[in-house]
């Protein structure tokens, strides 16, 4: 089992950045493909943010956060993080890290096995 723990979220004014963190533990970590961020609104689907894998090292993003967000990982510290900036007020959303041990659409939420408790993220106008 792999346990991702996010870290908290915040309130951040459009324009403002934010930094997201992702640590995951577990016994199967090594075993990890691929971790991912998604975010979730109110009444809608959960949308895939942003992708990293690390062998050989690839990154995807949204064309909604492309140029803005960053997502990056220390293996050392089993960490992934998530760069937002230029934030604006529809990246609004719960923010939810992901991984995952198989191969898979990298922005399909069924590809991905384990999810984080998600972090409220909240851009002001």
């Amino acid at each position: 089992q792999v346990l991702l723990t996010e870290s908290e979220g915040g309130l951040v004014q459009a324009g403002g950045s934010l930094r997201l963190t992702c640590a995951a533990s577990g016994r199967t970590f090594s075993s990890i493909y691929r971790m991912g961020w998604f975010r979730q609104v109110p009444g809608k689907e959960r949308e895939f943010v942003a992708t990293i894998k690390q062998y050989p090292r690839s990154t995807y993003y949204a064309d909604s956060v492309k140029g803005r967000f960053t997502i990056s990982s220390d293996n050392a510290k089993n960490t992934v993080y998530l760069q937002m900036n230029s934030l604006k007020p529809e990246d609004t959303a719960v923010y939810y890290c992901a991984a995952t041990s198989k191969l898979g659409a990298y922005s399909s939420e069924r590809t991905y096995d384990y999810w984080g408790q998600g972090t409220q993220v909240t851009v002001s106008s």
